[in-house]
């Protein structure tokens, strides 16, 4: 199966589901990412994806990891073989039951501090290319792999940003890797309310891959819906309709299309509410909306404010109010 970048849909995303996280845990905004702060999913990882699949109708699963991890702190180094077998045992659990797996960078553009190609070459677009261009021969064969090259970039040039993402791309597309949908984010942390003026829409749009086209480079946008949008809160106040609409109407004419990679709530009527209306604007605009995966599951506890872990054991799950009701509801009413 190939992945599309523009098949219209009457009225559904073609991918829904949540974020299975732990490997990124540890990871602060400066990058740094303590090797001994990831966690692995493990077997419950597996068995979420396989539950959400089977009893929520979900098909995506979007895995963050510490770029430190995957290369157990060596800047530039090759993939750690124990850690790397670890979190390829996710991926391949994730590939048994889904549609689409999503690989994710939890650095924030950033190595201990420094940002990517920004920081008078302590971090340089080489040491990143290194990362996926590994990562991309791993995976070049597996379409169902989507490769997230970075997760909320923030505090950085968008010009220098744009080339360090085309960097990436075109070291992915060398090694062969040339159906894998990739997503690009933008600055500010990635924010989809942003995107249009922070320059990110401008500057990712010259991003190509290696015959020039754009066919599966995909923007990649966060949004949350608490009062002042950081996802801290337990209570929504907004459905970011306007957000999704004015951006849909910019893919539309670009002929671009962008994934919800992170959105979230707390597990109240308010959340569910606000969030049933922002994904129907997706559903509304299946064109350029791929879909959503929701923030998040895997080793969070059940009382995170934002947990979507379902409650019990392994075949005897129970599901958080917002995934039942708003991340897998919209995408089952079609």
């Amino acid at each position: 199966m190939t992945p599309p970048t523009s098949v219209k849909l009457s009225g559904k995303v073609r991918y829904a589901g949540v974020n299975i996280a732990g490997f990124d845990f540890g990871c602060l905004q400066d990058g740094s990412c303590p090797v001994k702060s990831c966690t692995d999913p493990g077997e419950e990882g597996a068995y979420q994806m396989q539950h959400f699949v089977q009893k929520q109708g979900l098909n995506t699963f979007r895995l963050p990891v510490a770029w430190q991890y995957l290369v157990n702190a060596k800047l530039g180094g090759e993939l750690d073989s124990i850690n790397f077998a670890k979190y390829d045992k996710l991926v391949q659990s994730c590939l048994q039951v889904a549609e689409l797996c999503i690989i994710s960078i939890h650095n924030y553009g950033r190595w201990n501090g420094s940002v990517i190609g920004q920081s008078s070459g302590v971090v340089t677009n080489a040491d990143f290319n290194s990362l996926w261009s590994q990562l991309a021969t791993k995976y070049a064969n597996e379409p169902k792999v989507a490769f997230g090259l970075m997760n909320e970039p923030h505090k950085l040039c968008i010009t220098d940003w744009a080339a360090t993402i085309q960097d990436a791309v075109t070291t992915i597309r060398k090694t062969g890797a040339t159906q894998n949908l990739i997503l690009l984010p933008g600055i500010n942390h990635s924010s989809a309310g942003a995107f249009l003026y922070d320059g990110s829409a401008t500057e990712l749009s010259t991003v190509v891959n290696l015959d020039k086209s754009t066919k599966n480079l995909i923007f990649d946008v966060h949004i949350y819906l608490d009062k002042d949008g950081t996802g801290k809160h337990s209570e929504c106040t907004t459905s970011n309709a306007l957000v999704f609409t004015r951006l849909a109407t910019w893919l539309r004419k670009e002929g671009r299309q962008a994934f919800l990679s992170e959105t979230g709530g707390g597990n109240t009527n308010s959340c569910v509410k606000y969030m049933r209306e922002q994904l129907q604007v997706l559903m509304n605009n299946s064109d350029v909306y791929l879909g959503w995966t929701g923030w998040a599951a895997g080793k969070f506890s059940t009382s995170y404010v934002l947990s979507e872990t379902p409650f019990g054991k392994a075949g005897n799950y129970v599901d958080q109010l917002l995934v039942k009701e708003a991340i897998a509801g919209v995408f089952n009413s079609v």
